[in-house]
């Protein structure tokens, strides 16, 4: 079997990040060291951490007063950064840099008297932080056709931004949109990662000549569901997968030529042993 094999598959800069953030705290070995919440989103990962006895908590109340807590690559709500930092011995912010700067954004623009409409997914850990921020001023929909439905005051001015790792060309339909409806009243927030719109354009490619994609990462992920769901949408056969182990050879029963492109929380030796099995077909 012939693999083309994305560039960019693989960790991104946040998450490489977030994990170096973690590694020198576990280094440290002078404190309990906990996560608020999965680190990234890859449960191979996580494992490896937990095996480290680095402890993930759900609630930020969980902290205790011996323990140094990372908060992870998505960010954390601000309300819940507070009760963090009053329950544990330390907080370590290892929130990506393009979050924050998208949390910094709104915030600013809710400063100048503005209403969010975030483009987002409502249970997605990133979103949340990133609502903590327009405190009631906002409206999260995940779809033009939602949006649409979200009735627009002539007397008020409007910000759009995005979860970071949302479908750019969506954000551009959405945009347009808007920009047709309040004209001088929008104010647009580039939020959305360039990492993202990479991978997403790399995967469009591939999935156009390939016989099918085999996407790896994480199924809570929702930059790789993003990338099975712009290559299904070329009409690309798509498998979306944790491990290699998940596929089969009847799966690629009488094809040549297959895509390989995995999330941005995806570690590389998962999409190195996914590329062999492929190529072994």
């Amino acid at each position: 079997m012939e693999v083309h094999r994305a560039k960019t598959s693989g960790f991104c800069f946040g998450v490489s990040l977030a994990l170096e953030k973690l590694d020198a705290e576990v280094e440290k070995n002078d404190a309990k060291i906990a996560t608020l919440g999965p680190i990234i989103h890859n449960p191979q990962v996580l494992e490896q951490y937990k095996n480290m006895n680095v402890r993930c908590l759900e609630h930020a109340d969980d902290a205790n007063k011996d323990e140094r807590v990372i908060i992870r690559a998505h960010g954390i709500p601000r309300e819940t950064e507070t009760t963090l930092t009053d329950s544990c011995k330390e907080v370590v912010d290892a929130t990506c840099p393009k979050v924050k700067r998208a949390q910094l954004g709104i915030y600013n623009m809710i400063g100048k008297g503005c209403f969010l409409l975030l483009y987002g997914e409502k249970d997605h850990p990133e979103v949340r932080g990133l609502m903590s921020y327009a405190d009631d001023r906002a409206f999260l929909f995940n779809s033009l056709e939602e949006l649409k439905k979200f009735p627009l005051s002539a007397d008020i001015d409007y910000c759009l931004a995005a979860q970071t790792t949302q479908d750019r060309e969506e954000f551009s339909r959405i945009d347009e949109y808007l920009q047709e409806k309040l004209a001088e009243r929008l104010q647009v927030l580039n939020t959305i990662c360039n990492a993202t719109r990479e991978r997403q354009q790399e995967a469009i490619a591939l999935a156009k000549k390939v016989d099918a994609m085999v996407v790896v990462g994480g199924y809570s992920s929702g930059n790789t569901r993003r990338l099975a769901d712009v290559s299904r949408a070329q009409g690309c056969l798509t498998f979306h997968v944790e491990r290699p182990e998940e596929l089969s050879a009847s799966d690629f029963k009488g094809m040549k030529v297959v895509g390989l492109t995995a999330g941005a929380s995806t570690p590389r030796s998962i999409i190195d042993a996914t590329e062999e099995f492929l190529m072994n077909l």
